[in-house]
């Protein structure tokens, strides 16, 4: 039980450090305070909430394994190296990709609720 304890302790952690020094996962958990109060006003379905969440989580947590990655490279070298550089772009690629997709997603739920 003390094992299960101290893993969660460690969890909290690292996400305590995530959103306190990570600028774009503060980014991304505003926005997703602002489209849950949309989701709110709009009444939406219980898959409707489903499907926002997991969207939600799926930006936050891509982040925060792309936080984890960087500052991996970063403990291992300093210096310049092509194959660090490729580690972070494409981590960095697939926030963006989750972010992309969260619009669209977004865009699905809400725009027949307000324009429909």
């Amino acid at each position: 039980m003390k094992k299960l304890i101290s893993s969660f302790k460690y969890a909290f952690q690292g996400i305590q450090y995530a959103f306190t020094t990570q600028r774009n996962i503060k980014i991304h958990f505003g926005i997703g305070i602002i489209v849950l109060l949309l989701g709110i006003y709009l009444k939406l379905s219980l898959l409707q909430w489903c499907i926002l969440f997991l969207t939600i989580n799926m930006v936050i947590t891509a982040e925060m394994i792309n936080t984890a990655l960087e500052k991996t490279i970063d403990l291992v070298t300093e210096e310049y190296r092509i194959l660090a550089k490729i580690v972070k772009d494409v981590a960095a690629g697939a926030v963006l990709i989750s972010a992309i997709f969260s619009v669209i997603i977004g865009i699905l739920l809400f725009y027949p609720k307000i324009f429909g």
